[in-house]
């Protein structure tokens, strides 16, 4: 796992490490020492931590003005036992809000695991991210993952089905990747309301 980079094909563009309303602003990395783990692999020094023991992030993008963000997720999502959506929506949700970013595209194609419990942070999110008619979108989600997060009905609160399983992002920018992401969560929210009616 410790040659598993986060995207960098946009660091021309955006550094968390350089945006003062990161929650990462100012910090440093090494290329050479491997610290963080997941269970006994190390994994690459470019990850961030960010509370959980098993899953960590790398904000890619954000466009404050747009009000969108895009992050990169490694590891095992641990919900049961260390609660990691916590520590994700407290640490690092939340302050992206708190400076204008409803939409999250969270790129999940490392998530090798997801382990459930309760969702009342995930219908937080929801609750924030509707009342500034934003969304959260999962892209890249292996199948057996989707099986866990569908086991636990959070596809009320995200979205990751149809497209958003297919979708290759390395290419595009990340406006144009938001775009599509927007198109395809509109398409999926019109085709259930009028199976509503």
């Amino acid at each position: 796992m410790h040659d598993i980079e986060p995207w960098h094909g946009w660091r021309d563009e955006y550094q968390a490490e350089r945006d003062p309303k990161s929650p990462f602003y100012r910090r440093t990395y090494s290329e050479f020492t491997f610290s963080n783990r997941i269970y006994n692999y190390v994994i690459h020094p470019q990850w961030d931590e960010f509370g959980s023991e098993t899953l960590y992030c790398k904000i890619l993008y954000c466009d404050y003005g747009k009000h969108f963000c895009v992050i990169e997720l490694i590891g095992e999502w641990n919900d049961a036992i260390g609660n990691d959506i916590m520590f994700l929506k407290r640490d690092i949700v939340d302050p992206l809000m708190k400076n204008g970013i409803s939409k999250f595209i969270l790129i999940v194609e490392n998530v090798l695991n997801y382990h459930g419990d309760d969702d009342s942070y995930f219908e937080e999110w929801y609750i924030d991210v509707r009342d500034e008619k934003g969304w959260v979108a999962l892209v890249q989600m292996q199948d057996h993952v989707a099986q866990e997060f569908k086991k636990y009905r959070l596809d009320y609160y995200v979205h990751w089905k149809g497209q958003l399983q297919l979708m290759s992002w390395r290419d595009k920018k990340p406006e144009y990747l938001v775009q599509e992401v927007a198109h395809i969560i509109k398409k999926e929210i019109k085709y259930i309301e009028n199976g509503r009616s």
